[in-house]
């Protein structure tokens, strides 16, 4: 069986500045998603469901409530070889550094690897969207003799400079790479795609940043301690040195690297017919199992809404937003274009009715647009808060402003009457 020839690494990023402030707290995989999900559980679901279930998750800045996420998440059988792990960057007698980059973090981690037995190592990202099959992935690496195979998906003339290039033969062997390449350059970056993606304009093949390595490979990449990156060093020095294949993925896929991006990803999810489908049985997105009530509505007109467990909505209007677990909504508030993530926990009617206490969640009388709401935000009532183009980039103690999107920070506290 493939599972057992397989060992996925899964990439926690750096620090994360770029999605600022919802990594403050937390690092890139925690970070919630989709109202109940957290960022880690779209690759750890696809290896799941490519019966892949022997994992790494390597992170080195805030990993507590990462951590704590897969404790309480990802259970196997006493009896099962199967296990999900964080290992965080570790000072050794061989090593006193943080992860320098993508190879170095996995460099730093071999020691864990090698104790187990596999013919290929998965390298995965933890901030990107999207439902693969990594089996195929790792059968095409098999059936072409490889010793390397990436990812590629084809994307149009506009997006490529953006990405990683490559350019492939009529096998999918890649024969040449370039990073972010200038569009003067495009024209000779072509490479043979799919009618489909002709059709769409769609003609350069961009790598996803999802790596097969055969096993004595990467062990030999790791011992050359000058290379700290797969994108930039690994890659690019090594696909004419070894047999690389380039596996053209043509489905949805989102690198969540800025606010825009993530923001972006979430409303999408409110579309009549959403590009990233969370319905589909047989590749359900795991994440950790609560006990929580059915949601009630009261007096609410709901909209291309999508909404988790337990939340309390009483609000005039939710309409194309996200609205994550245990989220409380007080009556003749309007919340739209806004991904709104919910509570950790309920606060009893006694500190409700409190005055000296700061209720959680938004409060009467609000408008909320264009943005994205922390963990445990108390919003008062009357708050106007509306994103869009006309406002500059900032940052306070409570909110910053990203492109336009208003993001109130984890556990922030709004004043009744607050407009921005």
């Amino acid at each position: 069986m493939i599972n057992n020839k397989v060992l996925a690494i899964i990439l926690g990023g750096g620090q994360g500045s770029r999605l600022h402030p919802l990594t403050e707290e937390r690092s890139k995989p925690a970070v919630p998603i989709a109202g109940k999900y957290r960022l880690v559980d779209i690759p750890i679901s696809n290896c799941i469901n490519s019966d892949i279930k022997r994992m790494f998750v390597l992170t080195q800045f805030n990993s507590a409530s990462l951590n704590r996420h897969i404790k309480d998440t990802y259970h196997f059988s006493f009896f099962s070889s199967a296990f999900v792990d964080v290992l965080a960057a570790e000072q050794t007698p061989e090593n006193k550094g943080w992860f320098q980059g993508t190879a170095d973090a996995v460099r730093q981690s071999m020691h864990h690897v090698l104790k187990h037995d596999f013919e290929y190592v998965l390298i995965l990202s933890g901030d990107q969207l999207y439902q693969m099959d990594y089996d195929l992935m790792i059968k095409a690496h098999e059936n072409s003799g490889a010793e390397i195979s990436i990812a590629t998906i084809p994307v149009a003339a506009k997006d490529a400079t953006g990405f990683g290039i490559l350019k492939s033969d009529e096998n999918n062997i890649i024969t040449s790479f370039i990073e972010k390449p200038e569009a003067s350059l495009l024209p000779e970056w072509t490479s043979e795609v799919s009618e489909d993606m002709k059709a769409e304009g769609r003609n350069y093949l961009a790598s996803m940043g999802i790596y097969v390595f055969n096993r004595d490979l990467l062990v030999e990449l790791m011992s050359d301690e000058s290379t700290i990156d797969f994108g930039k060093e690994i890659i690019p020095q090594n696909i004419k040195k070894h047999k690389t294949l380039s596996y053209q993925y043509e489905g949805y896929w989102t690198d969540i690297g800025t606010i825009e991006s993530f923001f972006e990803a979430n409303i999408g999810l409110t579309a009549e017919l959403p590009s990233f489908n969370l319905y589909n049985k047989s590749k359900r997105i795991y994440t950790r199992a609560r006990m929580l009530p059915t949601t009630r509505v009261s007096g609410t007109t709901l909209n291309k809404a999508v909404i988790a467990d337990g939340c309390i909505i009483c609000a005039s209007k939710v309409e194309q937003s996200v609205i994550g677990i245990r989220s409380r909504i007080g009556k003749d508030s309007v919340v739209t274009n806004t991904y709104m993530m919910g509570n950790d926990y309920y606060q009893n009617l006694e500190d409700i009715d409190n005055p000296n206490i700061n209720t959680i969640g938004i409060g009467k009388r609000c408008y909320i647009k264009n943005a994205i709401l922390d963990k445990n935000c108390c919003i008062g009532n009357d708050v106007r808060i509306e994103g869009g183009p006309h406002l500059k980039d900032i940052e306070t103690e409570t909110y910053a402003i990203k492109d336009g999107i208003i993001v109130i920070k984890k556990e922030a506290v709004i004043p009744n009457g607050f407009q921005l």
